[in-house]
C-alpha cells in the first residue's frame, strides 16, 4: 500500500502513530522471532497480567495498556478477568481519582480517566456492565464519563441526573431487594445506552446493554405478575378510600411503564400480565386517567390501552362487552368524551385509532382443522366468520355513541363562517377519518346513519374553509364514497348537488399544479376512467357551463362529448347505458338444432343445406314406416329423437346390412317398398313422382353417416341414428332383432358372418341402412 501526502507534516504524522501502534504490539504479543509451534500464541497463559496501581502519575500508563490490550482478542479476555478479580478491585480503585482530579482541576487526568472507562465498558462483557452499573460504582463511572476528550470544553451533569431527577420513586413497596436492585440496575442501563454511550455505541456493546436490560425486565414483570398482594395494593390505590392524588398520577406512571416493558417480553408472559391487570380492574384505572388534569397522565392512560389493543384488541372488546351486560360506561364513551376535548394532538390521534381498531367488525377466521373440507377452495376455507357479538355491539354504537361523536359536523348545520381554531381544524380532521373508516367497514350501518345525519352536506361545507389541509380532508371523505362504486352514495351525492362545490374547488384553485387542485382532478378522473354513468349525466345536466370552462385539461370536455354522443343514438340515457354492459358481455353458445353439441365445430353449408330443409317430406317417410311397423304388430309410438343402441346391436346391424346389400334388396327403392307393403297387407299408393323424395332422403341419410363419422372422431360416443332414420327403417330394425334372436339360437348365423361389405361400399347410390334378408 502507498499513501501519498500534500505536506511533509501529515506524513511524519501517520508514521509515529503506526510506530506507536506496532510498539504496542510488540510490547503484548512479543516479536515475531519468539513465535512458533511449540509455543503458545497466548501471552497471557503463563504469565499473568499485571496493570499499574491505579495513581493520578500512573494513568497515561495504564490507559497505554489498556488500549493495547483491548486491540486483541487475548488481550479482551484478560483484561476482562483481571477487572472481575475481587482481589484486585481495580475499578474502585479508579474512582477516588475523580475527585481528587476535580479538587486539583487536573483537566488531562480526568481526559484519561474517561478513555479507560470507555475502553472497559466497550469490552462488551455481561458482567462487567453489571459491575459498572452497581450502586457502589455507578456514580463514580458515570462521573468519570462526564469528561469527554473529544469535547475538552463541555462537561456533562451525568452523576445530578441520576442521583437527584432520576430518584427511585416506589408506589407500592417490593419486598424483594433483588428485584429492587434490577430496576435500578434496568434504568441505569438505560441511561448508559440512550445517554452515555450514545455517540461511541458500537454494535456489540449495543448488544450487550440490550441483553442485560431484556433479562432484566423478564425477571421483574415475572415477580410482579406472581406476587397478587403487590397487585391488589397497587389496584386498590384508585379506590374510593385513597385521597392522595399524587400517588394515583403515580399509579398510573407505573402501570404505563410496566406495559411499556411488556412489549418487549415474550407473549405469554405478556398474555399474563395483561389478563391480571385486566383481572384487578384496569379499564377502571383507564377511565379515571383519561378524565385526569394532567396531560401527562392522559398520555399515560393511552399509552397503556394502545399497547393492550396492539397485543389483543379482542381481549379489550370482551371487556367492553363485559361493560355493557353489567350496565356499565363502556370505554369507547370514555374514548370518544376526551376525542371532543382533548387539545394534546399526540393523544387525539391515539384515541382516533382506538376507536378505530375497538369498532372493528371484528371478522375472524374459522378454525384451522376447517380448512381440509373445502375441497381445494382457498376462498371458502378463509372465507372470515362475522362476530354476532361484535355486531351488536356496532349496532348499539350506531343507536347512541354515533351521534355523540359526530355532533360537531352535525352542528355545522347554517353556519356561514368556515374559520376555526387549530382545535376544531383536528377536530374535524379526526373525525372525517374515522367516518372514512366506518363507511368503508360498517357497510350497513354507516350509510343510513350518514344519510339520516346529512353528513355529506356537513363536509361539504368544510370544502369552502381556508385551511387547505382540512379541505383536503374534506375530499378525501367524498373520494371514498365514489370509490366504493355504490349506487346508495352516489344516488346521495347526486341528489344534495355534493359535486357542485369540489367543481368550485376546481375552478378556485385552476390552472395551479397543487395539491389540491390535483385532488380534485383525480376524483374526476377517476368517474371518468370507471365511467360512472349516472354521475356523468349529472354533472353535464347541471353543471355543463362549468365542465365548459375547466379547459387546461380534457376529462370534463371527455364528459360533455360521452353525454351529447349518447343522447343522440338513445332516448334514455339510462337504458343506453346499461345496454352498453349487455352488449359487450360475451353470451355463451345455445344448444340448438344448428349446434347440436357445445365444443363441435360450427356446420357447414351441406349440412346448414340438410337440417333447413323443409321436414314435409320426412312426415311421408315417418307415416310410411310407421304404418308398415303398425302392421307388424310394433307399437305406433314415434321413437325419440336419437337412438343410441347397444354394442350387440351395432353389430348385428351390420350384418344384416351385408347380407342385405349382397341379396340386391333396397328397401328405398320404389319397388321394393311397394312389394313389402303389399305383402304385409298394407296398400300404400306410390306415384311416380314419389321417387324424387325417397332418393332424396337416400342421400340425407349417407350425409347423415358421414356426419356421425366426423362427430365420432371429435367426441368417440357410441353410434347414434337420426330421427329420421330411425323412422323411416323402422321395420328392418324390428326385423334385425328377430334376426339377431335367431342368431343367438343358433340359426342363420353362419351365412351372414362370411360375407364381405367392400363391394357394397364401392357401388354408388346404394343405401347403407340395411336390408332385407329374404329369410
Amino acid at each position: 500500500m502507498a499513501l501519498s501526502f500534500q505536506e511533509g507534516d501529515g506524513c511524519a504524522a501517520i508514521w509515529k502513530f503506526i510506530h506507536n501502534i506496532q510498539q504496542q504490539l510488540l510490547a503484548v504479543g512479543g516479536p515475531d522471532d519468539a513465535l512458533s509451534d511449540d509455543i503458545s500464541t497466548d501471552p497471557f497463559v503463563n504469565n499473568q497480567l499485571t496493570l499499574p496501581n491505579p495513581g493520578l502519575g500512573n494513568l497515561a500508563e495504564i490507559e497505554s495498556q489498556v488500549r493495547g490490550l483491548h486491540c486483541t482478542v487475548q488481550g479482551r479476555e484478560a483484561l476482562v478477568k483481571y477487572i472481575l478479580n475481587e482481589e484486585n478491585n481495580y475499578i474502585p480503585k479508579l474512582i477516588p481519582l475523580v475527585e481528587m482530579a476535580e479538587d486539583m482541576e487536573d483537566l488531562p487526568s480526568l481526559h484519561r480517566l474517561c478513555n479507560i472507562m470507555k475502553t472497559v465498558i466497550l469490552l462488551n462483557d455481561a458482567n462487567i456492565m453489571d459491575h459498572v452499573v452497581s450502586d457502589e460504582l455507578i456514580l463514580g463511572v458515570v462521573g468519570a464519563l462526564e469528561y469527554d476528550p473529544d469535547f475538552p470544553s463541555h462537561k456533562a451533569n451525568h452523576r445530578h441526573w441520576l442521583s437527584k431527577e432520576g430518584r427511585y420513586k416506589e408506589v407500592v413497596h417490593i419486598d424483594d431487594e433483588t428485584i429492587r436492585k434490577k430496576i435500578h440496575a434496568t434504568y441505569r442501563l438505560q441511561y448508559l445506552k440512550d445517554v452515555v454511550l450514545a455517540r461511541i455505541l458500537d454494535d456489540p456493546t449495543f448488544s450487550v446493554l440490550n441483553s442485560s436490560i431484556f433479562f432484566n425486565q423478564v425477571d421483574i414483570v415475572g415477580h410482579l405478575q406472581t406476587n397478587p398482594a403487590f397487585l391488589k395494593e397497587l389496584f386498590g390505590v384508585f379506590g374510593p378510600q385513597e385521597t392522595d392524588q399524587e400517588r394515583k398520577k403515580e399509579a398510573v406512571l407505573f402501570i404505563q411503564q410496566c406495559c411499556a416493558i411488556a412489549k418487549n417480553i415474550q407473549q405469554p408472559t405478556r398474555q399474563q400480565l395483561y389478563n391480571n391487570f385486566l383481572g384487578h380492574g384496569l379499564l377502571s384505572v383507564i377511565n379515571f386517567a383519561l378524565r385526569h388534569s394532567d396531560v401527562g397522565v392522559r398520555v399515560g392512560a393511552t399509552d397503556v390501552l394502545v399497547s393492550m389493543i396492539d397485543h389483543d384488541p379482542q381481549m379489550i372488546r370482551q371487556t367492553i362487552f363485559r361493560q355493557i351486560s353489567e350496565k356499565q360506561t363502556p370505554l369507547t364513551d370514555s374514548l370518544i368524551d376526551l376525542l371532543l376535548v382533548e387539545a394534546d394532538l399526540g393523544v387525539k390521534a391515539q384515541i382516533a385509532d382506538a376507536i378505530k381498531v375497538l369498532l372493528d367488525p371484528g371478522s375472524q377466521n374459522g378454525p384451522l382443522e376447517n380448512l381440509s373440507r373445502a375441497n381445494g377452495d382457498i376462498a371458502g376455507r378463509m372465507r372470515p366468520q362475522p362476530d354476532p357479538q361484535q355486531a351488536e355491539f356496532v349496532k348499539d354504537f350506531y343507536d347512541d355513541s354515533a351521534k355523540k361523536l359526530f355532533k360537531p359536523l352535525v352542528d355545522l348545520k347554517d353556519r356561514d363562517n368556515m374559520d376555526f381554531s387549530v382545535h376544531q381544524v383536528s377536530l374535524f380532521i379526526y373525525l372525517i377519518e374515522i367516518l372514512c373508516f366506518f363507511v368503508r367497514q360498517h357497510t350497513h350501518h354507516s350509510k343510513y346513519f350518514v344519510l339520516s345525519e346529512s353528513l355529506g352536506q356537513r363536509i361539504a361545507q368544510l370544502l369552502s374553509s381556508p385551511e387547505k389541509y382540512l379541505r383536503l380532508t374534506a375530499l378525501k371523505f367524498f373520494r371514498n364514497l365514489i370509490g366504493l362504486q355504490d349506487e346508495f352514495y352516489n344516488q346521495q351525492m347526486t341528489q344534495g348537488k355534493l359535486f357542485e362545490p369540489i367543481l368550485d374547488l376546481v375552478i378556485e384553485t385552476m390552472p395551479r399544479d397543487t395539491l389540491l387542485n390535483s385532488a380534485c382532478l383525480e376524483f374526476f378522473d377517476f368517474i371518468k376512467r370507471e365511467n360512472i354513468k349516472n354521475i356523468i349525466s349529472h354533472l353535464v345536466e347541471n353543471y355543463r357551463e362549468k365542465l365548459a370552462k375547466i379547459t387546461y385539461v380534457d376529462t370534463f370536455n371527455n364528459y360533455i362529448i360521452r353525454y351529447d354522443q349518447t343522447q343522440g343514438f338513445a332516448s334514455n340515457m339510462d337504458s343506453s347505458f346499461l345496454d352498453t354492459e349487455e352488449d359487450t358481455t360475451p353470451k355463451r353458445p345455445e344448444t340448438g338444432r344448428g349446434n347440436r353439441w357445445e365444443g363441435i365445430k360450427d356446420l357447414d353449408a351441406q349440412e346448414e343445406e340438410y337440417f333447413n330443409t323443409s321436414d314435409d317430406e320426412e312426415d311421408v317417410a315417418v307415416k310410411a314406416s310407421s304404418s308398415r311397423a303398425a302392421a307388424n304388430g310394433a307399437s305406433p309410438t314415434s321413437k325419440p329423437l336419437v337412438d343410441y343402441n347397444s354394442d350387440e346391436e351395432n353389430d348385428n346391424m351390420d350384418t344384416d346390412l351385408s347380407a342385405g346389400i349382397l341379396e340386391g334388396t333396397d328397401e328405398n327403392t320404389p319397388p321394393a317398398s311397394s312389394s313389402k307393403a303389399s305383402s304385409n297387407g298394407v296398400h300404400t299408393p306410390l306415384s311416380s313422382s314419389a321417387v324424387s323424395p325417397l332418393e332424396k332422403m337416400s342421400e340425407k341419410r349417407r350425409r347423415e353417416e358421414e356426419d356421425d363419422d366426423e362427430m365420432s372422431k371429435l367426441t368417440q360416443p357410441k353410434r347414434r341414428n337420426s330421427s329420421s332414420s330411425v323412422a323411416s327403417n323402422t321395420s328392418s330394425v324390428l326385423r334385425r332383432k328377430k334376426s339377431f334372436n335367431n342368431q343367438n339360437g343358433g340359426s342363420g348365423g353362419k351365412n351372414k358372418i362370411a360375407i364381405s361389405l367392400s363391394p357394397a361400399i364401392k357401388t354408388g347410390g346404394e343405401s347403407q341402412g340395411g336390408g332385407d334378408s329374404g329369410s
